[in-house]
C-alpha cells in the first residue's frame, strides 16, 4: 500500500497504525497520530484501518527549556 508517513512517501504492508508504527520502529517516540489531518486516539491505533495513499503523520512531543 502506497501511504504518505510525516510527508515522505512509503510502501507499506501494515494495514493499522499500530502495525505501522512497529513497522518503521517508532514504538517508543509516538504520542500521537493523524490520518488525512483526523486526529486518532491512541486507543484507536490498533483498530483504525490504512487506506490506499493515506497521510499519516507521527507526532512527538520534545521538552525544552
Amino acid at each position: 500500500m502506497h501511504l504518505i508517513v510525516n510527508g515522505e512517501p512509503l510502501e507499506s504492508h501494515s494495514r493499522t497504525i499500530k502495525e505501522l508504527i512497529e513497522e518503521i520502529g517508532i514504538e517508543d517516540k509516538v504520542m500521537a497520530a493523524a490520518v488525512n489531518m483526523n486526529v486518532v486516539k491512541k486507543d484507536n491505533w490498533e483498530s483504525h484501518l490504512l487506506c490506499e495513499k493515506d497521510r499519516v503523520e507521527f507526532l512527538q512531543f520534545v521538552g525544552g527549556g
